[in-house]
């Protein structure tokens, strides 16, 4: 029988792998789209949140609505606006990525494994996703070039975050309130971070973040 749970983290970590090995903008805005449905989706399916209320259910639904199509839409208009549809000149090499995304995973197998926490079943495999995520979302932000690869990786950060609250709580009515708390505020802030770039782009031709160097008093 196929765990449901195993198959959704899976399919996070191939989102990780492909946001990393990707050049086109588009695709990486689809790779989010899923990536957020994913792991909106993950704590439906733990054997420890078996007994979500209605109220809960439904709190997943709307978070599953803004990350997999609000979010992504947003960011599907900012590139689009911009004009933009490769990462040309990265920090670091795309097959160079691919092989850091796969040494993240083993790290945070490792770190999992060293943690020595008293999981229930099946929220190890989430919390080595979390951290996988949470740490490729900052190598994403780092190894690009682009403003807008550098949101993307800003909101895979976000994903590792909220996977790591899945790991480590029973999801208890007291956290749906700081969790949607905190995903407004990063509604908020890829909105702001759109109006930058159209900032960026009309100042510059381009959304390339070394361009800041050029700044002058």
């Amino acid at each position: 029988m196929i765990n449901i749970t195993e198959l959704i983290l899976v399919v996070t970590l191939l989102s990780v792998l492909l946001s990393l090995g990707s050049t086109r903008l588009m695709v990486l805005v689809r790779i989010m789209a899923l990536q957020g449905v994913m792991v909106s989706l993950t704590p439906l399916f733990l054997k420890s949140h078996a007994s979500l209320d209605s109220g809960a259910i439904i709190f997943f639904q709307i978070m599953t609505l803004i990350k997999g199509l609000l979010i992504p839409g947003l960011l599907y208009m900012a590139v689009k606006r911009v004009k933009i549809q490769r990462e040309i000149e990265p920090f670091i090499g795309y097959h160079a990525s691919i092989l850091s995304g796969l040494v993240i995973i083993i790290i945070s197998v490792f770190i999992t494994n060293n943690l020595r926490l008293s999981l229930p079943e099946g929220h190890s495999m989430v919390l080595i996703t979390a951290i996988t995520t949470m740490a490729s979302g900052f190598f994403l932000m780092m190894a690009r070039t682009k403003a807008i690869t550098q949101v993307i990786g800003y909101l895979m950060l976000e994903n590792g975050i909220y996977l790591i609250g899945t790991a480590l709580t029973d999801h208890r009515h007291t956290i749906y309130v700081v969790e949607f708390g905190v995903l407004l505020d990063l509604l908020v802030g890829v909105m702001v971070m759109g109006i930058i770039l159209h900032n960026i782009n009309s100042a510059f031709s381009d959304v390339d973040t070394t361009l800041l160097g050029r700044l002058k008093d």
